[in-house]
Formats: structure tokens, sequence, C-alpha cells
């Protein structure tokens, strides 16, 4: 009897807790769609706070845990959002809010009390690896491979730097998948394609390289977890070629999460909050390098470095230094691309090419920082001006449409699609999310909802559509005509340039090793991705940025490993 009596208190004060709010529910708008938490409160403090349901990507798993964390320490939500997962606190925050109006109670702010921190000491390894994006995490894994003791650094609270930001996919040719689907490619196609899009000036030997390993990586990253299951067009290509995640989702968060995973399963050490301040260099070789971990700085000892730091496209002053016709413009970069890297380099004897040579992404929301992925495109969107009129082929390569854009009035212009497009590429879904759309379920509708010539757009959509049906635009000669946009609801997103990537950068050579102005090799030094110059000439393709990271991500990965064996 009194084991069933004390059974029923649990169970009435269960209830009673549950009835009157101790946990309640808030809901806020993250950056892939609702994010929904569970708020447990005493009085009127929040003791816990539980995400249950999300969409976000799972390389945001630890800026999720820092802002939850924040909140609690401080029980309030004005706290700092975590670099590189805007939205994602933003949303956090937002359901925290309606889970405390719900809940009806008053928070008492607090200071939190400071961590102890950690004081790192000096090391050594046989590789070091600055940088945790797509580029540095191929790097060390490949390194890893090879038998390597890695060190990885990433001077960001979270891994991934510009490769979070990649929505379109990964370029490569005569991949195993584009085989199974019929798709006729070659690496010499591929190698024609991004020379006429880099202006014929591209490193023709780092091109090779990058075309004639492209295939491979698409099987090296599937073989270690990477969805890439559709290939699709992009601007500059001849063929499908775009390798993407199943339903078009964004390729660059599903590579960091794969590869931080694989690379974490294999126990690289992996330090994040780490800024590499100094390459250590003796005579003619790197010695390792000097780190600053929260104002400790400490020096790890390595036999090989691999530089993956980025380009310089989040640092205006830099940019205007080097191309001073794009002082002012605003940039889709990660807030880490600050170009310190290749400052680095440059102090210990490395050279630098086509550093003025710097894209502007033509697809980026207007008066915003958030771009819009190239695949919209590819999957047959269109862009009109505000007289609702077609003014260039939409997938000529992104110099070219950015010019086109800013020679219309407002210095933008309108991208349309209907929800074809829409159900056959899943970051569109994001986009709406987040308010960047506008829709309407006819033509005239959108025109009149976005301010353009209502007459004139529906007029240009019958046009286009009959170009799409007869295989042949005889306006602007897109040669790529996926379908008719003849589905509701419309969509509108106005769209302007902003600066994009970066294309100069260090010297490498095709082994991913650092060249001095005479082209001798700095021994034990590497590098690869967006930090190096050359691979894409005057114009880098949507798409073969990813193809860069992995491919010269490995190169550098491997070799520095081998390196490092005959160093005692």
């Amino acid at each position: 009897m009194k084991k069933r009596l004390i059974c029923m208190i649990s169970a009435l004060s269960l209830l009673f807790t549950t009835t009157y709010g101790a946990t309640v529910e808030g809901t806020g708008n993250g950056y892939k769609g609702d994010i929904k938490v569970n708020v447990t409160y005493d009085d009127n403090t929040i003791t816990n706070i539980e995400i249950v349901k999300h969409e976000e990507t799972n390389f945001t798993k630890k800026a999720m845990k820092k802002i939850i964390q924040d909140i609690i320490d401080t029980q309030s939500t004005d706290v700092d959002n975590v670099a590189g997962a805007t939205y994602t606190c933003d949303g956090i925050k937002e359901a925290v809010n309606a889970a405390i109006a719900t809940a009806g109670i008053t928070l008492k702010s607090k200071t939190p009390v400071k961590e102890e921190k950690i004081t790192m000491v000096d090391t050594s390894t046989d590789v070091v690896v600055v940088g945790g994006g797509g580029a540095g995490l191929t790097a060390a894994i490949s390194a890893k491979e090879k038998g390597a003791n890695v060190i990885l650094l990433e001077k960001m609270s979270m891994l991934g730097g510009n490769t979070n930001y990649a929505t379109g996919g990964i370029n490569a040719a005569e991949s195993k998948l584009q085989k199974q689907l019929g798709i006729k490619d070659s690496s010499e196609l591929f190698y024609q394609d991004t020379l006429k899009g880099g202006k014929n000036k591209n490193n023709p030997e780092l091109l090779k390289t990058l075309t004639e390993n492209s295939g491979e990586m698409i099987s090296w990253l599937t073989e270690r977890g990477a969805d890439l299951t559709e290939v699709s067009y992009s601007g500059g290509q001849s063929v499908k070629r775009i390798h993407r995640p199943t339903g078009g989702k964004a390729v660059g968060p599903m590579l960091v999460n794969t590869l931080s995973e694989f690379a974490e399963k294999q126990n690289i050490d992996i330090r994040t909050e780490s800024t590499v301040t100094e390459i250590l260099k003796e005579g003619d070789r790197v010695t390792g390098v000097k780190v600053s971990h929260n104002g400790n700085v400490y020096t790890i000892k390595a036999k090989a470095v691999i530089m993956a730091t980025g380009g310089f496209g989040a640092n205006p002053e830099m940019v205007a230094k080097y191309n001073p016709e794009l002082k002012g413009f605003g940039s889709t970069n990660s807030p880490a691309i600050t170009g310190e890297g290749i400052a680095m380099v440059e102090a210990i004897g490395g050279t630098l090419v086509d550093m003025k040579e710097i894209q502007t992404h033509p697809t980026v929301v207007h008066k915003n920082t958030a771009m819009i992925t190239e695949s919209v495109r590819g999957e047959g969107a269109i862009l009109v001006n505000r007289d609702g009129k077609r003014f260039i082929n939409e997938l000529e390569t992104r110099d070219v449409v950015s010019k086109a854009e800013l020679a219309q009035k407002g210095k933008s212009a309108f991208l349309i699609f209907d929800e074809t497009v829409r159900e056959n590429l899943g970051a569109i879904n994001g986009y709406i999310n987040k308010g960047y759309a506008v829709s309407a379920n006819s033509l005239e509708e959108l025109g009149k909802k976005i301010g353009i010539d209502s007459k004139n757009l529906v007029a240009t959509m019958k046009k286009y559509n009959e170009y799409v049906k007869s295989g042949k635009d005889t306006e602007f000669n897109k040669n790529i005509l996926p379908r008719q946009l003849v589905k509701a609801p419309y969509y509108a997103i106005e769209v302007s340039p902003a600066v994009h990537h970066t294309m100069g950068g260090v010297a490498i050579n095709n082994s991913a090793e650092v060249l001095t102005a005479d082209g001798k090799i700095i021994k034990g030094l590497y590098a690869a991705g967006e930090i190096t110059g050359g691979v894409h000439g005057a114009n880098r393709i949507g798409g073969n940025a990813v193809t860069d990271i992995v491919v010269f991500g490995k190169i550098a990965g491997d070799n520095a490993a081998e390196y490092a064996k005959t160093i005692k």
C-alpha cells in the first residue's frame, strides 16, 4: 500500500510539473527550417535546453551546444552567435524566447563563471594541417591514411570555413556515377571548359592535375561516406558534370560533416579556436608552426606543414588592395576567410600568383550576403530585369553574368523559377524559409509583388518556354534548357553580385608543394584550396572550388606524409 501511494504521488508530481510548465516548448526559424526546443526551468531560471527537432546541418552541432550553454550560463538570450552558424544560433534564441514567453517567466541575467583556460604546451608531430575546411580535412585524412601523425588546427570554434557555404556541387569528369547515368564526358573536355572559363590564364599543369584526378575523387569521397548521387548542369560546363547530394541538397555542409566525422574516427588531433601566427623555418625547410589558443602561445614542431587557410574574400582591405574596382563590395565568404595564411607563406619566401583575379558571384541576395547556388540556374531558372525581360544567357560564366546584372536598372536582377525547379533542388527550401524568395500563383501576380513589368514577364516566360520546347534559345544561345517553367507557384529572388572567390594566392606545383619566386620548392611546405593560385585563372567555374579543395587536399596530404617519413 505504501509503495502504491509513493507511485501515485510521483505520478501526480510528474503531471503537475508537466501541466504547470516546468518544461515548455518553443519554435524558431533556423537556416534550413524550424528548430524546436524544450526549455526546462525552475522559478525564473532556465536549468536545461534540449533541441528536440531541427533540420540544420550536422556541422553546426558544436555551435548549437555552445549557444545553449551560453544562454544557460548567462540566463539570457542576448549572447553572441557562433561565427559561421549565425542563422542556426538565431533560430535557437528565437525558440528559447518563444518558450520563455509561453512560460511567462522573467529571466535574471547573470555573469557566467569564467571557464578555466586550458594551457597548451609545446609538442611535435609528423604533419600539421592549418585550416579545417574541405581542403584541410581532406589533407588531414589522406596524411593519416598514409601513416602520419596529424594535428589539424582551425582558428574558428567550428570546422568548415568556406566549404560550409558551398551549395552547388563538385565538378568531376569520367566519374563512375557519370558512366552509370550514361553521361559522356572526359577530363580533356573538362580541361577545355575550365581553360575557357578561366580566360586561358589557368596554370596548365595544375589544371591538368585537377581535371584528371576529379573523377576518382568522387569515388574517394563516397567511400568515406559522402552523399554524391546526382549529376546536373552548372554554368560554364558542356555536359552534366556537377555532382551533388540526393535531392540537390547543399554539397558543402554534407562534405564538412562527412569528412569531420571520418577524421574523428581516425583519431586525428583536431584543435579548434587555434590560430596559427607563424610558420617556422630553418634553412630551406619548414619545421612547424606557432599557435595561439585563448591567449596562450605554443609551438608545434612538425616535419611537414600543409596550409589550407582559404583565400581573402572576407578581408575588404585586402580585396581593395589587389582589385580597387571591388572596393565596397559585399562578400559571400565565411568571416574566417581573411588571407593571413597567404601572408604567412609570403613571409617565409613563398611567392604569390594571380592576386588581382577576384570573382564576384552573380546571384547573391540583393543587399545581403546570402548566396543563391548556381544550381538554381542549372535547373532552369531565368534572370530578368525590371522591365521583365531576360538580358543574358543565365549559364554564362560568373564574371559575365555579374557584369550584365550591374548594367541593369537598380544594378540587380530577379531570379525567376517555378515549383518544378524547387522540387528538383532541395537547397531552395532554405532560401524560402529565410524569406529570400517572393512567391505567387501566377506570373502576373509575381511581377506585381516584386515591382516589375508583369506583361513583359508573362511574354518573356512564354518565349522562354517555346525555346525549351524547340531546344534552341535564339536570343541568348543558352544551350542547356532543362525544363519549361509552367508549374505554380512561381518564385522570384532579387540578386546582385558580391565578392565570392579569390582565384589568386600561393604558388604551388602539381605536387601541392609551395614555390618561391624563382620556382624552387620550400621543403616540407604544402598548400591546397583557395589559399593557392593558378588553378582557376581569371575566373572560377561554379563547382570547381570543391574539386580543387579535395583534389589538391589529397595530393598535399599524401605528399606531406611521404615527405615526413624522410625526416628523422
